[in-house]
């Protein structure tokens, strides 16, 4: 697996771990201006170490649906180049701001990524989309913002199933979901986000 350029494996007081450089945002351990990048805090960054082939290169124009304090959209944003940051809560958007005001590519929005033509006006084309929300009907939030995204990039998903369904079995959730993003993406990758995130599955996908 490739890393994108701006983010490396950095040795934090003996432990190796994923890093961005950039301001500190949420308390995460620093080396000069490297930061630790917890994948348990961040199903991205739980995909990167679970190995899966994001495609991410690092100056991408970036859609991040379910930014909520920003954790992992400030990572994204060391390394990418305009990032959207959609949250729908109002408190946690509030420390999004805080973590954008050092970085001037990041752009919060408080919005619901369940209506994207509430901020169709300010989103231009983009790279990636990388979504995190925890909501009912996770695929079809992405079949909704296919339409920011050019027909060359991609799609980077996790899938909560407890927000699908709290009972039902994690796999056929997974499988439910992926058929779904199925009607408008070709699924490059699924990989279940253990033992970062418990049922959660990661998938990367292209627009058909």
């Amino acid at each position: 697996m490739t890393l994108p350029e701006g983010v490396r494996r950095h040795d934090f007081d003996g432990e190796t771990a994923l890093a961005t450089r950039g301001p500190p945002a949420y308390g995460e351990p620093t080396d000069g201006e490297w930061r630790r990048w917890d994948p348990r805090r961040s199903k991205l960054g739980a995909m990167l170490e679970r190995g899966v082939e994001t495609g991410l290169e690092g100056g991408e124009t970036v859609l991040y649906l379910g930014a909520a304090a920003g954790t992992t959209v400030g990572h994204v944003a060391d390394f990418a180049g305009p990032t959207y940051a959609v949250e729908f809560a109002a408190r946690p958007t509030r420390d999004l701001l805080s973590v954008a005001d050092d970085r001037g590519n990041l752009f919060p929005l408080l919005k619901d990524a369940r209506k994207p033509e509430t901020y169709a006006h300010v989103v231009e084309p983009v790279d990636v989309v990388v979504q995190d929300v925890a909501t009912r009907g996770q695929a079809r939030v992405a079949l909704a913002n296919r339409r920011f995204l050019r027909d060359d990039g991609r799609l980077l998903l996790s899938v909560k199933a407890r927000s699908e369904d709290v009972t039902g079995d994690p796999e056929a959730v997974f499988d439910e979901a992926v058929e779904t993003l199925s009607e408008e993406y070709e699924i490059r990758e699924r990989r279940r986000l253990e033992p970062f995130h418990d049922d959660h599955l990661g998938v990367v996908a292209a627009p058909r």
